[in-house]
């Protein structure tokens, strides 16, 4: 009989490269910097190399940040975050799926709209950004999670720990796995299964939910799991 897993096992990840496409956005930012913070080598990517290292640079000396064009950061780097707008994700992707193919691929996009009533969910034809992902790059092992992480609590130098659960989803056991060690390197944050892939749209869509909540209460509000 094969041996039993752990629910709570996470491998050690503490060596991996993470690239992080999208990274001269504020949410891109605050994860290349928390990280980055607990000893990785991180890679922001941009259309614009220029502009990625210059985003490098901003988060301060000491630490293993550089900036790349996106193509060249997801080539060189273990695990690939994609944190570009939604507008911009289907050509991102289509035209970096050779670049991606064999890599483990971290999908954060939300797909919304904003209006005079706030924030809402888009449709998406595939069912949510993770499974366009999914569709777009055959080769790769594609796992949804980090949307509902705070830039601004990320991006805070005052902030030492985050309070926030991070819920991975995906189809790859060893890859959720990883992913939420990766999200636990950051202090305060666990990783928490969320599960499949095809349920990526309800996760996704809740951020518009965070959105109003954080508008109403002037906050930087996160999720908490409990009995986990």
């Amino acid at each position: 009989m094969a041996e039993q897993r752990s629910p709570h096992h996470l491998p050690d990840v503490s060596g991996l490269s993470v690239a992080v496409l999208g990274g001269t956005g504020d949410q891109g930012r605050g994860l290349a910097l928390r990280l980055a913070m607990a000893g990785h080598r991180v890679v922001i990517g941009s259309r614009s190399p220029e502009r990625a290292q210059g985003a490098a640079e901003e988060l301060g000396e000491g630490l293993a940040v550089s900036g790349a064009e996106n193509a060249e950061a997801a080539r060189t780097c273990d695990i690939v975050i994609v944190a570009v707008p939604w507008d911009g994700h289907r050509a991102l992707l289509e035209s970096l799926a050779g670049d991606l193919a064999g890599k483990l691929v971290v999908d954060c996009v939300n797909p919304l709209g904003f209006d005079s009533k706030g924030p809402y969910a888009l449709e998406v034809a595939e069912g949510s950004a993770a499974q366009q992902a999914e569709a777009l790059l055959p080769d790769s092992r594609v796992v949804a999670a980090f949307h509902h992480v705070s830039a601004v609590v990320l991006l805070d130098p005052g902030t030492e720990e985050v309070d926030l659960d991070v819920l991975v989803l995906g189809d790859d056991r060893d890859a959720t796995d990883t992913v939420r060690a990766l999200a636990a390197r950051i202090p305060g944050v666990r990783g928490i299964y969320g599960g499949r892939l095809r349920n990526a749209h309800q996760v996704e869509a809740l951020t518009a939910n965070i959105i109003a909540v954080n508008r109403r209460y002037k906050a930087h509000a996160g999720l908490r799991i409990t009995d986990v």
